[in-house]
């Protein structure tokens, strides 16, 4: 009886176990995660979770075709918030996240593939702003808006500007137009576009403080074969000027 009991528990928490690797590491390829950062990636409903063919944008369009290149199979997700996918890219084996800066403190976190896009870092005004800006220090006496897990917010926290944050960026175009903030740190193309998709026009550049580019980050795991062969579907893409041609769909 006890043998039999012990038998049963042994079972049971095996397919406990082998169920949260599957949920993990659904199917046998990466799970890709992503968020909501038009126009490089995006949910088709708006809304802040989709699977595979209900997300498109400039980067998923990118990674599902060097994906196809390079015979690599895939699940996508997108999520909110950043944060979450964030520290699932880093710590769960078989997981990547994208797009994402590639910033000197996270160069050893992660495997990198890219770049898939520039993403300069602009601070937008009113139209109407009487805001001039020559550095980015000029920028501390104002309330400067910025989305909270970004590598601009992280930015300007580490020097000191002490950035409002929020869970969307797009939030941050009718904070702007409203007056809660003077500034709103963000990223060009993506700010722009956000801001339209919510109605705001008319916001001027007062300052471009920093030129990034955008990747696809893997979890150290990753084997390098696996990377390298993303690596060169991307290379050989971006040649063919596939990359330009995806682009210009959306911008």
């Amino acid at each position: 009886m006890f043998k039999r009991l012990l038998l049963a528990l042994t079972s049971a928490s095996l397919l406990l176990v082998g169920g949260a690797h599957a949920a993990d590491h659904p199917g046998s390829g990466l799970v890709l995660l992503t968020e909501n950062f038009p126009p490089y990636n995006m949910a088709t409903n708006g809304k802040n979770f989709a699977q595979d063919e209900n997300i498109n944008g400039i980067a998923v369009d990118i990674v599902r075709e060097i994906f196809k290149r390079a015979g690599i199979s895939y699940s996508l997700t997108l999520r909110f918030p950043w944060e979450r996918i964030y520290k699932l890219a880093l710590e769960k084996p078989g997981y990547g996240v994208f797009v994402m800066a590639r910033l000197p403190d996270r160069e050893k976190l992660f495997k990198w593939v890219g770049p898939i896009g520039p993403d300069d870092w602009i601070m937008l005004a009113r139209a109407d702003s009487k805001i001039t800006l020559e550095t980015l220090d000029d920028a501390r006496k104002y309330k400067i808006g910025a989305y909270k897990g970004d590598a601009i917010a992280e930015t300007l926290a580490k020097q000191g500007l002490k950035p409002i944050v929020v869970l969307r960026d797009q939030d941050n175009a009718k904070k702007l137009t409203s007056g809660q903030i003077d500034l709103w740190a963000t990223g060009d193309p993506a700010g722009r576009y956000l801001a339209r998709q919510d109605g705001v026009t008319g916001l001027k550049t007062v300052l471009r403080f920093n030129s990034a580019e955008l990747y696809l980050a893997l979890n150290k795991d990753v084997p390098d074969e696996t990377v390298a062969k993303l690596q060169a579907a991307l290379d050989q893409l971006r040649k063919d000027g596939g990359v330009d041609e995806i682009m210009a769909r959306y911008l």
